[in-house]
């Protein structure tokens, strides 16, 4: 993407840095379009600003000024006033820098299959690096499962206790202070926490994008989807095991809803998931997960993303949980390439508080509810060096 601002490049050095924070808009109530900003000020004063919870967009000091007012609510000649006093530049040239800068997010906003990490006014980096905080947190609020389903893959024998609600919204609020702007919960079987929509609500209070990762079971009941979502469940993942028609049928009756879904597919040996596939298609799933249970199958996890590419289903790869190294995008990079989000654009916590780098990788960064975030993150980068 082309760099915004050349003409006051030569002046930004000399400016004033921004003050580090972070600041969140969220649409009025009963506007057609609805959408949220969330803008992390770095301490260099430069951005990071976050689209839908999906879109990422690095930011340089002065792009990040203007992000800033929009968020703000400031009036478009206020902004420009600021900027040209500040930077010292023509009135007319920071007009044209704000539309196009409004322009480009507005495109980000209605054009949500752009690539997901984006930068404005700075040279393209290597993705999740220098960053004061993930953009993403997973909460595994249990480790239990569903009746039915398998114990032993979840990690029980990890942690002795669970956190209480207000334990829980303790570590969000201490999330949103870092700059956080999303959380998903996951497990174990989250909707097995009777304090989920509380949680949902707390978080939606502070202006946090939530997701949900579930089995689905619960999910049939529409009642209680519908109820989450009233407490500001943005986005949902089911675990689809295509042999249950349940789920199926709960799928069907969730994709009416204003929720954005993912269904997500793991492929084990002699299976084919290319009926499951082209059933999402003609259900519109909003989004398609693929992983399989080892490398062994990386040549049939191809052929699973081809089909998805096939039918136009949008193919989504840095989920929380069951995050698996053999997905689509691992498999076509060379390790150089590959993004390495874990302990880096997303932390995982387990149901007692400790923070690991991400789900299945065990090493214990701190405590999210009894250790400063400053360790926490100081140890995420020791172990990410």
């Amino acid at each position: 993407m082309p760099n915004l601002f050349e003409s006051i490049k030569a002046v930004f050095n000399q400016t004033r840095q921004l003050a580090q924070g972070f600041h969140v808009y969220h649409t009025p109530a009963g506007q057609d379009l609805q959408y949220r900003l969330h803008l992390r000020v770095e301490e260099n004063g430069e951005g990071v600003l976050v689209v839908n919870a999906s879109t990422i967009l690095h930011l340089n000091q002065t792009a990040t000024e203007y992000a800033l007012g929009i968020i703000q609510d400031q009036p478009f000649d206020e902004i420009v006033k600021t900027i040209t006093k500040r930077y010292n530049v023509p009135k007319s040239q920071a007009e044209i820098d704000l539309n196009r800068f409004q322009e480009q997010v507005m495109t980000l906003i209605n054009m949500p299959d752009l690539d997901p990490v984006t930068y404005l006014g700075m040279e393209r980096q290597i993705p999740y690096t220098q960053l004061s905080a993930p953009y993403r947190l997973d909460c595994a609020l249990t480790y239990r499962v569903s009746q039915g389903e398998d114990a032993s893959t979840a990690p029980t024998a990890r942690v002795e206790r669970e956190l209480t609600t207000e334990e829980w919204k303790a570590i969000i609020k201490k999330a949103f202070g870092v700059g956080v702007p999303h959380l998903v919960f996951t497990g174990g079987e989250p909707t097995l926490r009777g304090d989920l929509p509380e949680l949902l609500a707390y978080a939606e209070e502070l202006g946090l994008v939530t997701g949900l990762q579930s089995d689905g079971l619960r999910l049939s009941d529409i009642s209680y989807v519908r109820n989450l979502i009233a407490n500001g469940l943005d986005h949902l993942t089911i675990l689809l095991n295509p042999d249950n028609e349940t789920l199926w049928e709960a799928l069907e009756q969730i994709l009416k809803e204003d929720l954005h879904t993912t269904a997500h597919l793991t492929l084990t040996p002699g299976q084919d998931l290319i009926p499951a596939i082209d059933r999402l298609a003609k259900l519109q799933v909003n989004a398609v997960s693929l992983s399989a249970i080892n490398e062994a199958l990386a040549g049939e996890l191809d052929l699973l993303s081809d089909a998805v590419a096939f039918n136009q289903l949008e193919l989504v790869w840095d989920l929380p949980v069951p995050y698996s190294r053999w997905n689509p995008i691992a498999l076509e990079l060379p390790d150089a390439e590959e993004p390495k989000g874990a302990g880096n654009a997303w932390l995982y916590l387990e149901p007692d508080g400790d923070v690991l780098p991400a789900q299945g990788i065990n090493r214990v960064l701190g405590n999210m509810l009894t250790d400063e975030w400053q360790i926490i993150w100081h140890n995420r980068s020791r172990e990410t060096a």
